[in-house]
């Protein structure tokens, strides 16, 4: 569904109760897109905000699966314009909502947000209904101390943030086809991974959730067998 014929903003669901709001870009070469996914249930929740300027069209988007002041939570996974640029003014959008995200990111950038965060400790889980979310430390992967991820345990959704960004509008919100050689090809030319130590061990850790649909933040989403992918992805991150 189109929600913005001006920007091609666009809102389909990937997963039962989930929906990918995505908005294509055309600053770089090729093209871009910038997704968030809203979890919608008892307690809705929106992971990830898009850029501060994106705001109107990511409201916009919201609406037109339920009425924006409904969001409990607005989550990220780490302190970035396109993860929580507008998170400002989705809470004031919503009056009941709070940032939801991971110790560390409370700890260091909370000052930044107009509402205190709920805070995660790492696998803690969080009922929104007949949806569960988890929260998963993932410091450094791919970026960021305070990075870590969401993953659903009902619909096996892990919202992987800056993992497998493809380049592309992203116009199929959900593929079955190879996300890892565009993703590898984009991570090769612009070095944006950390490198750090322990990244084979939390790729490992997240592999054995065994995710059926990983929600990326740029580009389709993906289903098929998560646990292998993210096994690719540490071998080729190892080569």
């Amino acid at each position: 569904m189109i929600t913005n014929s001006r920007s091609n903003t666009r809102v389909d669901e990937v997963a039962s109760g989930i929906y990918r709001l995505s908005t294509p870009s055309t600053k770089l070469p090729g093209g871009f897109s910038f997704n968030q996914y809203l979890v919608v249930d008892d307690t809705p929740l929106l992971f990830h905000t898009g850029p501060r300027g994106m705001f109107p069209l990511v409201r916009e988007a919201i609406a037109a699966v339920m009425p924006v002041e409904r969001l409990r939570y607005i989550a990220f996974s780490h302190f970035e314009n396109d993860e929580c640029g507008a998170l400002n003014l989705l809470l004031a959008a919503a009056p009941t909502a709070e940032p939801l995200c991971g110790r560390i990111n409370g700890m260091i950038n909370g000052d930044a947000f107009d509402r205190a965060p709920r805070v995660l400790a790492d696998g803690e889980a969080l009922g929104l209904g007949t949806h569960t979310v988890r929260w998963i430390d993932t410091p450094h992967l791919p970026h960021a101390w305070e990075c870590g991820y969401l993953f659903e345990t009902g619909t096996q959704t892990l919202f992987c943030g800056d993992l497998f960004t493809q380049p592309g509008t992203g116009d199929t919100p959900v593929t079955e086809a190879d996300i890892l050689e565009p993703s590898e090809t984009m991570r090769v030319a612009l070095d944006y991974y950390a490198h750090a130590r322990d990244t084979r061990a939390l790729l490992e850790r997240v592999a054995a959730l065994k995710p059926t649909t990983l929600a990326c933040m740029h580009g389709s989403a993906w289903k098929g067998d998560g646990a292998a992918l993210l096994r690719a992805l540490a071998d080729r991150l190892s080569a």
